[in-house]
Formats: C-alpha cells, structure tokens, sequence
C-alpha cells in the first residue's frame, strides 16, 4: 500500500508501484527543457537525490553513470532531479562527467507531485522509480542513506524482468 504525505493540509499518496507518474516539464543542466509524459512511450529510471556535490548523492550519480549504459540497453532513459539550479547540476555534470539529464525542480513542485518531498519535514527524500512505456511505476526503491543501493536495486530488478 502507498505511503501517506501531507501536502498543503492534505494527505498525498507517494507514487508507488502500479501507480502512473504525473506529467512535468523542468529544465535540465544545459537550460533546455524536458518534458515528460505518459504519452511519451519512453522508458525511464527517474531518481529524486537530495542535494549535487555532497557525498552520497555524488556517489550515487556516478554509480548510475557507470551503469548508464546497461541502462540504455534495456531501454531506460535516466534522470536525476533535485532542487539544485540549472547552473549547479551543470557544474555537478561537468565535474563527474556525467551523461544523464539532470533536472531543476527549485520549488519541489515535481517532488511533491511525486509525494517525495521531506523526511520529517527536513530531507529531501532519496527515492528511485523505474516506469514503463506508459507512464506506469514498475518499481520503486526509497532509502536516504544508501545512494549506490538503488542503482544496484534497480538494475537486479530489470534483469529479473526484463529480457530485452
């Protein structure tokens, strides 16, 4: 069953596995915009990560890096969004050559729609969704502490099911 968040007085169910995943715009490192959406018939590996340049968010971002390509086989396109600036997730891109967007969402307003937004109300949450073709979450890995954990969950569960 969903977890339950608080958002402006009213509960928001965190988007779970089964659920499908709310269309957003954001800019991504270079300042252009990336639109996603049900209807893009793209698979993804969307990941929410607290902040660039600390150390278990820069581990976790080169831990994807260095599987993007395993990743893209089986069809995923990755993104990594936090409330860092545009500027900032270009200067984190470019110091860990990183080869995946990296998207701005300054007002936590793609988070929340996600229902991910706060620990208790202080930490951005850590949470990592794998969604199909359509829009919907096949699966979904939270844990703030452990960057690294939801690139190696993620990928045992594509190759647990996906053959292609």
């Amino acid at each position: 069953m969903s977890k339950q968040k608080k958002l402006n007085g009213k509960k928001r169910k965190m988007i779970n596995k089964g659920d499908l995943i709310p269309d957003f715009r954001l800019q991504n490192a270079e300042g252009k915009w990336i639109e996603v959406k049900k209807s893009n018939n793209r698979k993804r590996l969307i990941y929410f990560y607290p902040k660039n340049q600390t150390q278990e968010c820069t581990k976790q971002a080169c831990s994807i890096n260095k599987w993007q390509d395993a990743f893209l086989e089986k069809g995923y396109d990755v993104i990594g969004i936090s409330s860092d600036s545009v500027k900032s997730h270009q200067r984190f891109s470019e110091k860990y050559q990183l080869s995946f967007d990296l998207l701005s969402d300054t007002h936590g307003k793609v988070r929340k729609l996600f229902g991910a937004s706060k620990m208790m109300g202080l930490l951005p949450l850590r949470v990592t969704y794998l969604v199909d073709e359509k829009g919907k979450v096949e699966f979904f890995h939270s844990a703030l502490f452990n960057g690294e954990e939801h690139v190696v969950k993620a990928m045992d569960f594509i190759n647990l099911n996906h053959t292609g």
